[in-house]
């Protein structure tokens, strides 16, 4: 009887191991690797092996702000497996890291405020076991890059990225959140522009980029929070000039109040 209780509360039961190839990867490249179970002390039916990215979120409520986990792009890589006692398994896959993941890595550098893992879920009769966690480094797509290297060549300064709950107004978004990279503007920019946050929001065919600045208030000139827009596809951001871009899209929001973008 003792036994059987520690059965339904998962003792003995099956481990699970995620080997992966490399962790590397970019949004829509694959991660390939090996789940690797261990059978426990007794017989077991697993409904299924399932992975997916896992991310922290802040979700704005009226008067407050939660952060959780949240697990996105889920994919199943086996299914109704029977693992006997002491028996080894090794379930090979490939992984796509969904085009509109948050990005952790630029430069070979860890992206401060940004945790990415690749999750395991075991399913044995119903109950959930998120297995194991593997730390994942997603790196920025070319066209992203792009975005990038203008911002540092302007002067901006990384300062953290973290997700936002929420859907972007005339954005075809997939994911229930979307990262802000945040950048200190250049000083030439720094008396009327507190912060600058960029999001991507990819699909294999194009990007978009938006911009949102915090403008500071003063004496002749409201404060707030202006955005800039732009849409491109993957070859045509490769070749923009992006640094005359943010720069003239500074200059616009230093001055005023509004949207600019194409």
């Amino acid at each position: 009887m003792f036994k059987r209780m520690l059965r339904a509360f998962g003792v003995g039961g099956p481990t699970v191991d995620t080997v992966l190839t490399n962790p590397n990867a970019r949004p829509g490249e694959l991660l390939t690797g090996e789940v690797r179970i261990a059978g426990g002390d007794h017989p077991v039916d697993i409904d299924h092996v399932a992975l997916s990215l896992v991310t922290r979120v802040e979700f704005e409520g009226s008067d407050s702000e939660t952060v959780r986990n949240v697990d996105y792009g889920k994919v199943f890589v086996a299914q109704r497996v029977g693992v006997a006692p002491g028996q080894q398994l090794a379930i090979p896959f490939q992984y796509q890291v969904p085009m509109e993941s948050p990005i952790n890595v630029v430069g070979g550098q860890q992206l401060h405020g940004m945790t990415l893992g690749l999750r395991t879920e075991l399913a044995v009769r119903g109950a959930v076991d998120p297995g194991d966690l593997d730390p994942v480094a997603i790196h920025p797509l070319p066209s992203q890059e792009r975005v990038l290297n203008a911002l540092v060549q302007l002067g901006f300064r990384f300062t953290r990225a973290d997700n936002e709950g929420g859907r972007l107004h005339g954005v075809p978004q997939q994911l229930g959140f979307y990262q802000e990279i945040e950048f200190h503007p250049p000083h030439q920019f720094a008396s009327k522009i507190a912060q600058v946050e960029v999001t991507f929001v990819a699909d294999p065919h194009s990007l978009f980029v938006i911009l949102e600045a915090d403008r500071r208030g003063g004496m002749f000139r409201a404060g707030g929070d202006t955005f800039g827009h732009f849409h491109m596809g993957h070859q045509e951001a490769m070749g923009a000039d992006w640094a005359g871009i943010l720069h003239h899209w500074m200059d616009q929001t230093a001055g005023r109040r509004g949207v600019f973008g194409h």
